[in-house]
């Protein structure tokens, strides 16, 4: 395992985007992937950050990802591990565990 680290961020709003109805909220998905993500990797290594897309952002990483969903190029929720696009809209856990993965994460046993 790497010893930085892992940086997830959860990208969203409080409205639940017009494509994405029957889907969980972003603020659902973020705790459900936190969950899920300690009950098959444990707590150590991941540090997780859900970002409000209506709130004021500074200049920096979250500002484009902010942009690029205010602007309907992306869809939210939207999720970023160490600055790769691992999920968008309906988040998969598969996709993300293997992301996790290839960054050297073990299953717990």
């Amino acid at each position: 395992m790497k010893n930085d680290p892992v940086q997830l961020f959860v990208y969203g709003a409080d409205q639940i985007c017009a494509s994405c109805v029957n889907s969980p909220g972003s603020k659902e998905t973020y705790e459900w992937l936190q969950a899920a993500i300690s009950r098959k990797y444990g707590e150590d290594g991941i540090e997780y950050q859900y970002i409000d897309i209506h709130s004021e952002q500074e200049d920096g990483p979250h500002q484009s990802y902010v942009q690029q969903l205010l602007d309907d190029e992306l869809f939210y929720p939207l999720v970023v591990m160490d600055g790769e696009i691992v999920g968008e809209g309906n988040p998969r856990l598969k996709t993300i565990f293997q992301a996790l993965d290839k960054k050297g994460f073990q299953p717990i046993s």
